[in-house]
């Protein structure tokens, strides 16, 4: 606590923070606890705890690497948090995007259980897209609040849609998908309605051969009605440059995903929505109340289906990763009635990412936790704010 109060008083004085009254709690450290790096926040609460992922990237910052799925929680609400426990170790190569989610409508399972998606690869991004390596998608679960682990489950060829049967001879799909990567942050399950139960990931691939504007990338998404016995893939998003991606429930049974656009020509949210629980879409378009620098950004519904409140944090730039806000939205993201600074620094310098990427978690009433990267990506920190 001693360490969260200077931290605190150290953003007061400097005024780092536009807010002084906001509170960060380091999370993950930047060279502690045997990572050089962390990157990459994820965020559910399960049993009364939080869980905060991420990766932990031992030797370097770089995306592609030895880098293992970290965790930590906390049982005060994010006032303090535990050692840190890896929950993937895929040797010396990559395990990341951790999109957990807890499945708390299985029979078999009255208390829940925790579902943890995640991709390995083994090249870099720019050399899987040339189809010089290859991604696959797994998951583990954990019925103890996230203690113990089940062994890892493949579910790649339900999934993903790779043409290396050099690999794999499972892997013999035309589609020839390359790079691939499950949301960064939480996966989503329908709480209620007509598909209620149904656990969505959201995701995105490129296709073939890279493209110089990134239109070789799409989003798309992943579910299971089944509780993670068989998957099915949505249909993909037609927007050309979509990339990182998360998912919500809207009101009558519809979903919404929100997209990152890798293209960079129109800087704002890509927004496709659903009325089949993602497995289609009706429609697809760019949010221009939702300003975007190319990064990610996350969404979160709370409340009952007839009072559903949608939520979504990102860097609200279009230059630069900074200035974190999360807005507030009664009509399913029509319009954004609150927007809730979060932290911001204007006199930022041009390549410092003093904001970057972020996950959402209900966290109390009318209360959201936010856990994001913060000062260049030197620490994840935690705060709770009221909405």
């Amino acid at each position: 606590m001693i360490h969260k109060y200077f931290f605190s008083l150290f953003l007061l004085l400097s005024g780092a923070g536009v807010q002084a009254q906001q509170s960060f709690t380091p999370v993950f450290v930047s060279g502690q606890d045997g990572h050089k790096s962390y990157r990459i926040p994820a965020i559910v609460s399960a049993g009364g705890k939080l869980l905060a992922f991420c990766e932990g990237r031992v030797d370097h910052a770089g995306d592609f690497g030895d880098i293992n799925i970290v965790l930590k929680e906390s049982a005060d609400g994010g006032k303090t948090w535990s050692a840190l426990r890896t929950v993937v170790d895929y040797n010396n190569l990559q395990a990341g995007n951790p999109a957990p989610v807890v499945d708390m409508t299985d029979p078999a399972y009255p208390s829940g259980r925790i579902f943890l998606f995640y991709n390995t690869g083994d090249n870099h991004e720019s050399e899987v897209r040339k189809g010089k390596g290859l991604r696959e998608v797994w998951y583990k679960t954990s019925t103890d609040g996230g203690l113990s682990w089940s062994d890892a489950v493949n579910i790649t060829t339900q999934t993903h849609r790779p043409n290396r049967p050099d690999l794999n001879p499972a892997y013999n799909f035309k589609e020839d998908w390359r790079s691939y990567a499950n949301t960064p942050g939480h996966a989503m399950q329908f709480a209620d309605g007509k598909f209620k139960g149904r656990i969505f990931v959201a995701a995105n691939h490129s296709s073939g051969t890279p493209d110089r504007e990134f239109k070789d990338y799409q989003a798309h998404g992943f579910y299971t009605d089944d509780h993670g016995k068989t998957f099915h893939l949505s249909e993909t998003v037609s927007t050309p440059g979509g990339n990182e991606a998360m998912a919500a429930q809207l009101k009558g049974d519809r979903m919404v995903m929100n997209i990152r656009n890798q293209r960079g020509d129109e800087r704002s949210r890509i927004i496709a929505e659903s009325s089949d629980g993602g497995a289609t879409w009706d429609t697809t378009f760019f949010d221009r109340q939702l300003p975007d620098p190319v990064c990610q950004g996350a969404v979160l519904s709370v409340g009952s289906a007839r009072k559903r409140i949608l939520l979504f944090c990102n860097n609200a730039d279009t230059v630069q990763r900074n200035n974190l806000v999360l807005r507030v939205s009664r009509n399913d993201g029509k319009s954004y009635y609150k927007s809730i600074p979060i932290a911001n620094r204007p006199d930022n310098p041009r390549r410092n990412s003093h904001t970057a990427y972020s996950d959402l978690v209900a966290n109390g009433k009318k209360k959201v936790g936010i856990l994001f990267e913060y000062d260049d990506y030197k620490q994840i920190v935690f705060t709770n704010v009221a909405y």
